[in-house]
């Protein structure tokens, strides 16, 4: 192979900006140029796809400079500005407009020379801007609010009276030049330009969310709330949009201001015009947000009337009633519903549930009158008389509760729930329910061997389900109750991630419990007996429960358990109807223990104690905002803030 020698070659032949080049052939004979062929095809691959050369950069083209040389700038002209640093920020944006006279640009140098009192150069920007643009009429608002800037507000005004005084009626060009006035901090202008734009349409286009979004920057929730007020009676299809706004700005109301405003806007209107179901329905919705329950019975009985629901929203709201504990509400809806006959869908549901939430209202007492408890079993023995209805497994089981627990007949209840076990037609969830019952009242009866195997029963069949992790927990409780901490412990430590908030919350409760009062020399005296104290609680056996608290107290005087101890002699305190004991007990708790984890709730306890059993308002207001004040990340100060605000009167209507 033949190669050319180096210096009959030209070197500029050899090497152009960057690529290999080559004489011509006229410079060459054929054999030089056969020579040369054959190199080229050896040699090229090798030198392309060489580790150690790299192929040369390919040339970047001017119109790819500028964007590079713009992408590079644009970030350190804003940190410019973000620094203050107007008159550096200005230069820079000043290059990037001029290669690319975009809005965006526009507006940032425009700030940049007026931030920087360079009047001169922005009129005269804004004013080329005009000349190009004409009919544009947010560069009437930017330059007056140079104007405004130097101190000229008159000449200001002039220009932003001349911009509205343009306006046409075009949703995107009102929607523009409100914009611009938004951008300069002329908040009434830019009402001013909707509400213009509003006319200039003939309300085609109301711009009633535009509007309600100006009124709430200018913190004006209540012209806010009547434009979205407004807008349902144009469309009710803007319910949910309207809905899910309201909820965002309540979300940030920390002083319940907004949430009154919206009640009084929403009643008036809705007393207003009692023909409009959209403001019934907002109502309800915002009652149920705001888990005011009587005020959501009255939207959803009107409701139901008008619209013929056939009491749908009524069943809703008897359950979030009884969720929360507000059974006089739940009782209201489930009478209602029963009060329709029987050719309402819900009749038997109804009338089977009313009996169900007067049984949770008479146990959710401390200390229920052995009278009431007596009509109520009464009641529910009614309700049986028919014979076997597998429907009726709810009542079967409360029933059960109420004479295993209350009426002294442990082995009446064991014989109701034995034969709901073994009743036809009974779903497994519900079987499984009666298990667990039937587990409890056999611990209440000391047979725990036969408790723990049902415990165990209903937790396999639904072990991935809230029930089974509720049997796994009453398990594990039986296991703290007998001495063996050790293994309730590891039960309680894996139920801390139920899926059930209540269930991971006493899980939680019950391994704290236990990790904190071992003794360093991992004696569990202290603890067997506090165990054996709530245990006998669980059994009904107040009074040697007390005394077995009383003796944690005299032998162990610096244990931390003695917190435990008294909120637990509060407990039964409260459960014998000794309230105002229960109350003293969970007061000292809060003195003695301030910083401990029962601290808030008992002073929770204790604000309840006041407001419904001992009949003292003012007291449950000040332990309410105690509570607020020394515990804000307390679990509880949601329900004291809402105890608290009923309590002084907020919201009655």
């Amino acid at each position: 192979m033949i190669i050319p020698e180096k210096e009959n070659m030209n070197s500029k032949q050899l090497k152009t900006e960057g690529r290999l080049a080559f004489p011509s052939e006229d410079h060459l004979s054929p054999v030089i140029c056969q020579g040369l062929l054959i190199f080229l095809f050896l040699f090229i691959p090798v030198f392309l796809f060489s580790q150690d050369v790299q192929p040369p950069n390919q040339p970047v083209l001017p119109f790819q400079q500028d964007a590079l040389r713009s992408e590079n700038e644009e970030p350190l002209a804003i940190q410019y500005y973000q620094n203050h640093e107007f008159e550096k920020a200005a230069e820079v944006f000043g290059r990037l407009y001029e290669e690319k006279p975009t809005p965006y640009y526009f507006q940032y140098l425009l700030m940049c020379l007026v931030e920087s009192k360079d009047y001169g150069k922005a009129e005269k920007l804004v004013k080329k801007n005009l000349k190009t643009e004409p009919e544009a009429l947010h560069s009437l608002v930017d330059l007056g609010y140079i104007y405004f800037r130097e101190g000229n507000t008159d000449k200001s005004k002039k220009l932003y009276e001349e911009a509205l005084g343009k306006l046409k009626p075009s949703q995107q060009q009102v929607n523009d030049l409100a914009n611009a006035f938004l951008m300069k901090g002329e908040n009434e202008y830019a009402l001013r330009t909707y509400r213009k734009g509003r006319q200039l349409m003939n309300n085609s286009y109301t711009f009633g969310f535009e509007l309600a979004n100006v009124y709430e920057r200018m913190g004006d929730f209540k012209n806010a709330t009547e434009e979205y007020l407004d807008l349902l009676e144009v469309n009710k299809a803007y319910l949910q949009t309207v809905q899910d706004r309201i909820q965002m700005t309540l979300s940030f109301d920390v002083n319940n201001e907004k949430n009154e405003i919206l009640r009084k806007v929403l009643l008036t209107r809705a007393q207003k015009n009692p023909d409009k179901t959209c403001y019934a329905e907002l109502l309800w919705w915002y009652s149920i947000q705001q888990k005011d329950f009587d005020l959501a019975l009255v939207q959803a009985k009107s409701l139901d009337r008008r619209l013929n629901e056939n009491g749908e929203k009524i069943v809703s709201l008897a359950s979030l009633a009884t969720a929360n504990e507000k059974f006089d509400v739940a009782i209201e809806c489930y009478r209602y519903l029963v009060s329709k006959g029987r050719s309402c869908s819900y009749y038997d549901y109804s009338r089977r549930e009313l009996a169900n939430t007067r049984y949770l209202k008479i146990i959710a007492d401390p200390a229920p009158s052995r009278k009431q408890l007596e009509l109520m079993d009464k009641e529910f023995g009614e309700m049986l008389g028919s014979g076997d209805d597998p429907g009726n497994i709810s009542v079967i089981r409360n029933q059960a509760h109420i004479r295993a627990f209350y009426l002294e007949k442990p082995d009446e209840a064991i014989d109701l729930l034995n034969h709901a076990i073994g009743m036809a037609g009974v779903s497994d969830a519900d079987r499984a329910k009666c298990k667990i019952e039937l587990a409890d009242i056999l611990l209440f009866t000391d047979d725990v061997w036969q408790a723990t195997l049902l415990y165990q029963q209903a937790y396999q069949d639904f072990k991935y389900d809230v029930l089974g992790q509720e049997a796994k927990f009453k398990n594990a409780k039986l296991s703290f109750y007998i001495g063996e901490f050790k293994w309730a412990k590891a039960q309680a430590d894996v139920l801390k991630a139920a899926t059930s908030k209540f269930i991971s919350n006493d899980a939680i409760a019950l391994s704290l419990l236990i990790s904190e009062n071992y003794d360093p020399d991992s004696s569990t005296v202290a603890l067997g007996y506090y165990a054996r104290a709530d245990l006998l609680d669980y059994r009904n056996a107040e009074e040697l429960a007390l005394k077995t608290l009383d003796s944690v107290s005299l032998l162990f005087g610096e244990h931390p358990i003695l917190q435990q101890v008294l909120y637990k002699k509060a407990e039964i305190k409260a459960k014998q109807g000794k309230y105002a004991e229960a109350d003293s007990l969970f007061r000292q708790l809060v003195k003695d223990f301030p910083e401990e984890i029962l601290a808030d709730e008992a002073l929770m306890q204790s604000a309840q104690l006041n407001e419904k059993q001992l009949n003292n308002p003012p007291k449950a207001m000040s332990l309410y905002l105690e509570l607020l004040d020394k515990f804000p990340g307390s679990i509880f100060v949601p329900d004291a803030r809402r105890r608290y605000r009923a309590l002084r009167g907020d919201g009655v209507h």
